[in-house]
């Protein structure tokens, strides 16, 4: 037999490939792999170059290409090149959505989610780069609206637009939880008011009191903190007296009390946080309740 110039039946063409009958005949009636001849009676016959052909159209199905895209590619409409790269687009969207999924599950599994927490959940994980920096920039757009780029506390704004680009192609149950907790936050109009309430403060540029360095408030105050040592108790105060001098006089103490008192907020820092989360930073330990206690200590012994 020559494979050049004999013929084969569909029957003979499946031996051959492996292929069944039935996706020949399919793939033939698209005009994929079209029959060469056809027999006397009406039979089709295919070439040898048809097994070629076959052998291309199953490897790129197997690929998962289309059939229409198949058929481009044989007619030369399109570089079997460009099809691999559309491909290995695709098949990296679909691999960044399964992973997506993955960790909803494991979010929902682990925090024992209810169905409506689970959906709110995919919504919002699922949301593109675009679409998850619009929920931030419509939040310190209105939260900072009117207050000049240049002016004492907007710096805050531009810091606080800085979402990563994208999740992780693997994100992280906490990145999910924390993406999903940081949509919440920033649609809760307590929160805006808050943030914006500081925001002006700090633009309008008043004078504010010396305050100690914040890593002496923390270790000593986030001490007292840990201990449970109420802040008004003899104790208290000496801790106190290890952050600012027991000279330090009354007004000053209820002024550096108001002080951080305007400008500490466990939600605005648990805000950064998340953000932390998010771009795949390790979370820092909170310092407001140790700067709450230190404000508390101030006006307890004044």
């Amino acid at each position: 037999m020559d494979d050049r110039t004999d013929l084969f039946t569909i029957g003979q063409l499946a031996t051959r490939t492996g292929l069944s009958v039935r996706t020949i005949r399919f793939w033939s009636d698209s005009g994929v792999v079209p029959p060469t001849d056809r027999s006397h009676g009406g039979y089709r016959l295919y070439d040898t170059e048809a097994v070629a052909r076959l052998d291309l159209v199953r490897t790129l199905r197997e690929l998962g290409v289309d059939l229409d895209t198949v058929t481009r590619v044989l007619r030369e409409q399109v570089t079997l090149a460009d099809v691999a790269r559309t491909h290995v687009r695709a098949i990296d969207a679909e691999i960044r959505t399964l992973r997506l999924r993955r960790a909803v599950l494991t979010s929902v599994a682990r925090r024992g989610s209810t169905t409506e927490e689970m959906r709110l959940m995919n919504k919002m994980a699922r949301l593109s780069a675009v679409e998850r920096q619009r929920v931030i920039d419509e939040f310190v757009d209105e939260t900072f609206a009117d207050l000049a780029p240049d002016a004492p506390g907007a710096h805050i704004g531009k810091a606080m637009r800085a979402l990563p680009a994208d999740l992780p192609d693997e994100p992280s149950a906490a990145q999910v939880d924390a993406w999903v907790e940081l949509a919440e936050l920033v649609a809760d109009a307590d929160f805006r008011a808050r943030v914006r309430e500081m925001a002006v403060t700090g633009a309008q540029g008043e004078q504010l009191v010396a305050s100690p360095d914040p890593t002496r408030v923390i270790e000593h105050a986030g001490t007292a903190v840990a201990a449970g040592v109420a802040p008004e108790s003899a104790q208290g105060k000496e801790i106190l007296d290890r952050i600012v001098s027991a000279d330090l006089p009354a007004d000053q103490r209820e002024a550096l009390a108001d002080q951080i008192d305007r400008f500490t907020d466990r939600r605005v820092e648990r805000y950064w946080q998340l953000m932390a989360i998010l771009n795949g930073q390790e979370p820092f330990p909170l310092a407001a309740p140790s700067m709450e206690w230190f404000a508390a200590a101030l006006r307890a012994h004044a």
